[in-house]
């Protein structure tokens, strides 16, 4: 299985030109104020994303968002997550994987948010699930500035 062994040279490579495709359209327009440790997270999440740890990076994409919102959009915001999202005008897909990643990160043992089955059976699901969760990042960090 592939998310228990290296994936291949042209699976690693296939990913990091996806990733790397989506970051330059991005940057072409994106805003130049960044959150350092934004900036350092997303290198995070390529790494996560060309591995195929598709849940790792789906939880450091929104990190990358909580990070770049709070240092760059909203500096001394002391409200949650949400209400960030909410402060910032982003839409209901930002909540709903602000909700995914809560769901990952804070344990239900009567309802997990990711099994073992799925891990196996579902991979091009969760694949798809972290690319949008990526572009959805990317989108966050790339936005110019409402300050």
């Amino acid at each position: 299985m592939e998310y228990l062994v290296q994936p291949t040279e042209d699976s690693w490579n296939s990913r990091r030109e996806w990733f790397e495709g989506l970051l330059l359209e991005f940057e072409e327009s994106g805003s130049y104020l960044v959150s350092e440790q934004a900036s350092a997270l997303i290198g995070e999440v390529q790494s996560c994303y060309c591995a195929g740890a598709w849940i790792a990076a789906i939880v450091l994409a929104f990190t990358v968002i909580d990070a770049q919102l709070i240092e760059v959009e909203a500096p001394g915001f002391k409200g949650s997550a949400k209400e960030l999202l909410e402060s910032q005008g982003l839409g209901s897909e930002y909540q709903a994987l602000r909700l995914r990643r809560n769901r990952i990160i804070h344990l239900r043992p009567e309802e997990p948010a990711i099994t073992v089955d799925q891990q196996w059976g579902s991979r091009t699901e969760l694949k798809e699930e972290a690319e949008n969760a990526i572009h959805l990042m990317l989108s966050a960090f790339f936005a110019n500035p409402s300050v």
